[in-house]
């Protein structure tokens, strides 16, 4: 039930940030919730390895790159979907600031929902 949750809520989170930033478009609920489900399993499956192969860079950027990393998740995900478009990396930065500060929002919510036993 909570990953439920957390994936509708994931996607009115991407319709937020298409409404509040001009950079990224969703079509619909129907394309955001493809785009949610797409960004979740790019940062399952991709970041890690990302992470590990860039971890000289992020240590050096006092773990800075991490915010590049999380754009690239973003700007990927939107060049594999239809629905959801992203015009560039700046863009993507942004996109991918904002819906990372949703996402916290969205965790904290869902932790006081369910509570862990």
């Amino acid at each position: 039930m909570k990953l439920i949750a957390k994936w509708l809520l994931s996607a009115t989170a991407l319709l937020f940030v298409a409404y509040v930033y001009q950079g990224v478009e969703v079509r619909d609920f129907t394309a955001a919730m493809i785009a949610a489900l797409v960004i979740g399993l790019f940062n399952m499956v991709v970041r890690p390895i990302l992470v590990v192969l860039t971890l000289p860079v992020t240590v050096v950027t006092l773990g800075l790159f991490l915010f590049v990393i999380n754009a690239l998740m973003f700007w990927a995900a939107a060049s594999v979907l239809d629905g959801f478009q992203v015009p560039g990396f700046l863009a993507a930065l942004v996109g991918s600031l904002i819906y990372s500060a949703m996402g916290v929002v969205i965790d904290s919510a869902l932790e006081r929902l369910f509570p862990k036993q």
